[in-house]
């Protein structure tokens, strides 16, 4: 059995003659007539009535008839999809990505880098911005795929994510900080001199969410677009800072120690993100199936410097 039997199959059907269907094909009407014989004796059933004026399918016909159409379409399918990775050697992605995301854990430069090796051609656009800003240049297009942190908004249905990390938000003291708590209920930030990312980034909207949830506005002091500088400044004592966990080694480093924010517990997630209706060129799916392999799930007590 071969395809081409199965599209003169189903053309003769749609014609319901010989002689158009012949014509439509582009084949001799003889040749054509030969092909559904062979067709019919290597399924050891007649498939069309020849009878009457027009060609009609036999019960065996029209039992094949949607499995010849369902062969069809998805040999057609398999060739678009060949054909559209021959654009891979060409092409434009528009990535954005939050604050450090291009080293360290997040080493989207390497992932970029080895992109590259193998698709030369393939013109990279890269932009740093908060994930509000991204969000909306998903939106409207003028982003193919985005790093981000979710701030706990709901999203555009068209958007879909895939998330990377997902971490406990803390707040952070200086490590000779006299208060003796060993965590802080959110409800006990309400008058504290606070240290926090940018607005649009993912763990100041988690935080304002919960805040406002719990009604009051915190009180900002101080923020900045990375976590090393909010670090900095509480451990001089400037405030208490709400940053991603840190690991034993950057509380050390940073001279500040941790408490865990109860009462919500709150979190933060990095995601990869993009447009579902609009993802169509090869290149970005390629990148970002590629992304989604070297940023797999995870959950860490380490922002090196990466601001979700």
């Amino acid at each position: 059995m071969e395809l081409r039997q199965l599209r003169y199959f189903v053309t003769v059907v749609e014609e319901a003659n010989f002689t158009r269907a012949a014509a439509r094909l582009h084949l001799a009407q003889p040749g054509l007539s030969a092909q559904i014989r062979q067709l019919e004796r290597e399924l050891g059933q007649q498939l069309l009535d020849r009878t009457g004026r027009t060609v009609t399918p036999t019960a065996a016909g029209a039992a094949v008839l949607p499995y010849a159409r369902t062969a069809l379409a998805a040999a057609e399918q398999i060739r678009h999809t060949a054909d559209e990775f021959t654009g891979l050697l060409r092409g434009h992605i528009r990535l954005g990505t939050i604050s450090g995301a291009a080293t360290g854990e997040f080493d989207v430069a390497s992932v970029l880098a080895d992109f590259h090796d193998d698709h030369p051609q393939v013109e990279i656009t890269l932009t740093e911005t908060n994930s509000d800003l991204m969000l909306g240049d998903l939106e409207r297009g003028t982003l193919d795929i985005a790093l981000v942190g979710l701030t706990g908004a709901a999203l555009d249905p068209r958007i879909g994510i895939d998330i990377v990390l997902d971490t406990r938000i803390v707040a952070a003291v200086a490590d000779n900080d006299p208060d003796p708590r060993r965590r802080l209920a959110l409800d006990e930030l309400r008058n504290r001199p606070l240290i926090c990312l940018t607005r649009g980034t993912g763990v100041r909207g988690q935080f304002e969410r919960a805040c406002a949830a719990a009604g009051f506005e915190p009180n900002i002091a101080f923020e900045a677009a990375a976590p090393p500088l909010l670090l900095q400044l509480a451990a001089r004592g400037l405030g208490t800072a709400v940053v991603p966990a840190l690991t034993p080694e950057e509380t050390a480093a940073f001279g500040v120690r941790t408490l865990p924010i109860v009462d919500p517990e709150l979190r933060g997630q990095l995601a990869l993100a993009w447009r579902t209706d609009r993802l169509t060129a090869p290149a970005a799916k390629v990148l970002l199936g590629q992304l989604r392999i070297a940023l797999r799930t995870k959950e860490t007590v380490s922002t090196r410097g990466v601001r979700p």
